[in-house]
């Protein structure tokens, strides 16, 4: 049983890229028997939050504190710099008024991606770093999430915040306090102890939460009408932008395994939160750019991956 779990999310991690869109795609095809399970959404995420916190104890989090520098322009790249530019991007297109300017800006704001784990450890970047900065803002979500909302869209959308960090509190804040508490107590053991079982079902989780919340955007899919011929490319632009904000503006460091650990964080954000904060509290419209963000990262990040590697080894060359 342990090898074939460890063996099945191996492969997972290996065709994710596929596996995501495929459920995604799922999801709409087959809307109307899933519409029921929709409600179990933010328990299937919680668990997958709970996963990825096992992995990260006091120590690693207090390594990420005692480097402020990074972190603090980590953020401000990621939810600073980048709500900015979809914010003005989504104005150019669409207007102040358009739901899909709110749905640009959400994806940009939400909390750093757990998959950039993965792909940071398969790019040369620093894993213990990105896992700590993940967890970190995955609890200050409560307040970046709202409180980015209402600065730039205060009069032109109508969320109950309450309920909002509520509902982050549930799916992001207690299971990542209960991981790390799990990690402490048990020395470091408990995610080795647990994987061959938490991680496949993990994994299972989250194909659920990109399907279901895609059975629950379906119906409204009828009313893009012909935006889809700009919400496409523009999301794609918005995602490659997202990786080269990291990139470039942590070029100063003069530091390979930083660039790369910047920006896939980034690049890449928790897109299953950002669907379960769309469909919960704006417009089923606001959902479609972030849906289609779930299309275009993972893709993308095959690609940054390629794009890091020539780089690294074209650096690598002339300094030799």
């Amino acid at each position: 049983m342990r090898s074939f779990g460890l063996a099945f999310n191996a492969k997972f991690e290996q065709w994710m890229f596929l596996i995501i869109p495929g459920s995604l795609v799922l999801g709409f095809f087959f809307s109307s028997p899933m519409q029921r399970f929709v409600p179990a959404v933010p328990y299937l995420f919680a668990y997958v939050t709970l996963t990825m916190a096992i992995g990260c104890g006091l120590a690693q989090l207090r390594a990420v504190v005692r480097r402020p520098g990074v972190l603090v322009l980590t953020f401000l790249l990621a939810h600073v710099l980048s709500p900015l530019i979809a914010y003005g991007i989504g104005l150019l297109f669409f207007g102040a008024d358009s739901p899909y300017v709110v749905g640009l800006v959400l994806f940009t704001i939400i909390p750093l991606g757990v998959s950039t784990v993965l792909w940071v450890g398969m790019s040369g970047g620093s894993v213990p770093l990105m896992l700590a900065m993940v967890v970190i803002d995955s609890a200050l979500s409560p307040l970046v999430v709202p409180g980015g909302i209402h600065l730039l869209f205060h009069q032109a959308v109508d969320t109950d915040t309450g309920k909002m960090i509520n509902d982050l509190l549930l799916i992001i804040v207690v299971p990542t306090l209960i991981g790390v508490a799990l990690y402490e107590l048990s020395k470091g053991r408990v995610q080795a102890a647990v994987k061959p079982i938490a991680a496949p079902l993990s994994k299972l989780c989250f194909v659920a939460v990109v399907m279901l919340n895609a059975a629950a955007i379906a119906p409204y899919t009828e009313k893009l009408s012909g935006d889809l011929l700009r919400l496409v490319p523009l999301s794609l632009a918005m995602v490659g932008i997202c990786y080269a904000v990291g990139y470039f503006g942590t070029m100063f460091y003069r530091n390979n395994e930083l660039q790369v650990t910047v920006s896939y964080a980034t690049g890449m954000r928790n897109i299953s939160l950002g669907i379960v904060l769309a469909m919960s509290y704006f417009s089923p419209l606001t959902a479609v750019p972030v849906v289609l963000s779930i299309l275009i990262q993972q893709p993308l990040a095959t690609v940054h991956h390629y794009v890091l590697h020539k780089l690294h080894k074209t650096t690598a060359g002339a300094e030799g």
